[in-house]
């Protein structure tokens, strides 16, 4: 019988593979699409938005306060210890960490977890986590489905890809209702869909090892609306308002640009490229699929692709800056002391992150 050393390293291999061959697709879409837009009509577009682009970035952190406030409002318990400057910087360290992708965004998860330290119970942060992540996904579906509505009625669509924008709608309507019951009347949906996984052969042993987390989440989750009423609608609030936020940016980077596409536009180019970042969540980075898919949905406002081309490289360039300030909050909380490595030492630490995201290997990676 082979060793679990030498499967683990021989189930990692293909996994190692598929990522850097999915990056390289990624590196090479973007480089094809700068050179077909020509890379000096892509800089005048660039040097049109100018200073714009510092007022994008300053918007940008206004946004990371606004989730460490929400993050923190989904805290059931005493966080007077846990100090406003580590909430931002753990929140800024898992946002960095998840511009990799849905592997980076769940190890950006479990950095942020263990980066609280003794501040706040291992359990607590766990289930403030689920709650965050929940309702900022929950608000993403509603901006969304209202973002689908709002190009339907400024889009020159034709019959075809009104049908289409109206089924994914209607899904997505279906999807916030029943999450809205879901709350309401307590059902766990979650739990019993991981269940329902783990009867497949090859997903038992995965899904089994995350159970419990799933349905203490999934608890903390449902009862958190009741037992704490007013927390919940102010988190729900203020995600609300993060993603307003976006929608300024995008109205902020056309303007700049000339592109005559007003706030309801941004609003239904914000609302569709939700629906690239979660197509594109598998690609590192979401390289290449983001601004091919900003491209078209520019194209279905009237925009041309090289202004969507442009728009999609100055958020990239926004998500960079504040990935750099994450990098460098993580690297001196270290050194100071206040991160995981200091204040959940040895085996807490990997309970930590096996917790958040499941089995993490020696090199820190989740499964």
């Amino acid at each position: 019988m082979p060793s679990t050393a030498k499967l683990d390293t021989h189930c990692k291999a293909p996994r190692s593979f598929f990522r850097s061959l999915v990056l390289l697709l990624g590196v090479s879409l973007l480089g094809y699409m700068v050179f077909r837009a020509g890379p000096g009509v892509v800089w005048k577009q660039f040097q049109a938005v100018g200073w714009g682009l510092a007022l994008i970035v300053i918007l940008g952190g206004f946004s990371q306060l606004i989730k460490t406030c929400a993050w923190r409002q989904t805290f059931a318990c005493d966080i007077s210890t846990l100090s406003w400057s580590r909430s931002l910087g753990a929140q800024l360290v898992s946002d960095a960490v998840g511009q990799l992708g849905f592997a980076g965004k769940l190890l950006g998860e479990g950095l942020r977890i263990s980066m609280l330290g003794s501040a706040v119970p291992l359990a607590n942060g766990i289930s403030s986590s689920a709650i965050d992540g929940g309702l900022h996904a929950f608000t993403a579906i509603v901006v969304t489905v209202l973002g689908i509505t709002a190009t339907l009625f400024i889009a020159p669509l034709d019959g075809r890809w009104r049908i289409y924008a109206l089924l994914l709608a209607a899904v997505l309507i279906a999807i916030v209702a029943i999450s809205a019951a879901a709350v309401a009347r307590g059902w766990q949906l979650m739990g019993n869909a991981a269940r329902t996984i783990g009867r497949l052969p090859r997903l038992h042993k995965l899904v089994s090892t995350k159970l419990s987390v799933i349905d203490s989440a999934e608890h903390n989750l449902l009862t958190f609306y009741r037992e704490e009423p007013v927390a919940f609608c102010a988190s729900l609030m203020l995600n609300l308002l993060w993603h307003a936020m976006a929608v300024l940016e995008v109205y902020f980077i056309l303007r700049f640009m000339g592109a005559g596409v007003g706030l309801v536009g941004a609003f239904g180019m914000e609302g569709l490229t939700k629906m690239i970042n979660l197509v594109g969540a598998l690609s590192p980075g979401n390289l290449g699929t983001y601004e091919g898919g900003n491209m078209l949905i520019a194209n279905l406002f009237g925009v041309t692709g090289t202004a969507g081309l442009t728009l999609a490289l100055c958020r990239r360039a926004r998500s960079i800056f504040w990935a750099a300030v994450g990098a460098t909050c993580l690297t001196v909380m270290k050194r100071g002391g206040s991160t995981s490595t200091m204040e959940v030492k040895g085996n807490d630490k990997d309970q930590v992150l096996h917790r958040a995201c499941g089995p993490v290997t020696a090199d820190g990676i989740c499964h």
